[in-house]
């Protein structure tokens, strides 16, 4: 199949083309023009207004609940809206039921995701079976496929965490962690600030993601192993991880779109859909993690997306399941954040791969297609019935955004909306 991406600006800082329009004639998944006019009448045409183009988007936090509850999600109908988000890759996290803990599951996973546009990576359980008692099979899942390693939950052992960074270490792995002490946490639901005080809700301090952080960030400088923090959603938290890159840690971090758009204030009306873990944080903490982005201390910006049902969702707050289900609209929350164009496209594309190792030269004549096409300023309202995801957790909806996807490649697939 022959594609000619027409007028389209290329925003990519690794391309010699980046802040320019070209046109773009690509075959059998590989970029083989790039000019200023291309004419090729056997080629499928794509010409839209305002037409951007970049490296597609890489989502390091996700959950599309198979196996286990496919009826929420599903990897495939997940990875369309991955897809309908702009994203080329996507990490699943592996507390499924039964969790990503062993080879097999991993290869699973890879086999069930073969074959479409957005590349699935899984990442596998750090403990054995995600009980927080002694380590998994990292190396044999490893070398099954895993990307990384977490148990996408707080590690309360200590001693667990230590084993875990220096083992990983032997075989260069990265160890993912949540930071949140569970015994701080308690049975709070929201941030611990002016908006639970005065909903009576019971709160979730940032000591707790403090605290945390600050234990692994010692461990991680003990042993010399490498850590991501899955999602960090505190202005202290950003200072910690700060500080221990000047110190010369191997540490990276992503935040959520979710975060970057709301705060606290957002839940004055109780509304489910908008109980997270960790968190929505003061506005001061939302605008503490935007200046992070733009500094480039936050690595990355993820979906973290958690699709639920309506009867995990539709019931008393402090009673609701955590997670928001918004794969489709990270760029346009980032974007809404106040962020660039080009700053949503280096945390949503180029430091995520550098996160993930996968090799990256920029858009290039003889480079493999790996491309998001958009509209970074057409405006759209969010409409249940247009979404791609079942998740029913999607505080959204009902909101005009702005930037519009149009598709993406990857190697021969497409996928155009």
């Amino acid at each position: 199949m022959r594609w000619l991406i027409k007028s389209a600006v290329i925003v990519d800082p690794l391309s010699s083309h980046h802040g320019q329009t070209k046109d773009i004639l690509i075959e059998d998944g590989i970029i083989k023009t790039i000019k200023s006019k291309i004419s090729d009448g056997k080629a499928e045409k794509i010409n839209f207004a305002d037409l951007h183009v970049s490296p597609g988007f890489v989502d390091l936090k996700a959950n599309f609940r198979e196996p286990g509850n496919e009826y929420k999600e599903g990897i495939w109908n997940g990875l369309d809206a991955a897809a309908k988000g702009g994203f080329t890759h996507v990490v699943s996290m592996p507390d499924t039921t039964p969790p990503i803990a062993g080879r097999a599951d991993v290869e699973y996973l890879l086999r069930r995701s073969n074959g479409h546009t957005v590349q699935l990576h899984p990442a596998a359980a750090m403990s054995a079976q995600l009980k927080g008692k002694q380590l998994s099979e990292m190396f044999d899942m490893q070398q099954g496929g895993a990307v990384f390693f977490t148990d996408n939950a707080p590690v309360e052992r200590t001693e667990l965490m230590k084993r875990a960074l220096e083992y990983a270490n032997n075989f260069g792995a990265v160890i993912a962690s949540l930071p949140c002490d569970a015994d701080l946490n308690g049975k709070g639901v929201v941030h611990e600030g002016t908006t639970s005080t005065q909903n009576g809700l019971k709160g979730i301090p940032v000591l707790s993601e403090t605290i945390r952080l600050m234990r692994d960030i010692a461990l991680l400088k003990y042993t010399g192993g490498k850590l991501h923090v899955l999602l960090v959603s505190s202005a202290e938290g950003v200072e910690l991880i700060r500080k221990a890159k000047k110190d010369g840690a191997q540490i990276t971090c992503a935040v959520s779109a979710n975060h970057l758009y709301f705060n606290d204030a957002a839940l004055e009306d109780f509304d489910a859909n908008l109980k997270v873990m960790p968190p929505l944080r003061s506005e001061s903490d939302r605008k503490a993690l935007v200046k992070a982005v733009k500094d480039g201390v936050i690595d990355a910006i993820c979906s973290d997306h958690q699709p639920e049902d309506v009867e995990h969702k539709n019931k008393e707050f402090e009673q609701a399941s955590f997670g928001i289900g918004a794969i489709e609209h990270t760029f346009s929350a980032a974007l809404h954040a106040g962020l660039t164009v080009e700053q949503c496209i280096q945390a949503l594309a180029i430091s995520p791969r550098e996160v993930l190792n996968i090799p990256y030269e920029g858009i290039e004549e003889g480079s493999n297609v790996d491309l998001v096409l958009y509209n970074p300023n057409e405006s759209h309202q969010v409409v249940k019935d247009n979404l791609v995801s079942r998740a029913w957790n999607n505080p959204y909806i009902g909101k005009t955004m702005k930037g519009a996807i149009y598709g993406v490649f990857r190697e021969d697939s497409s996928l155009i909306f």
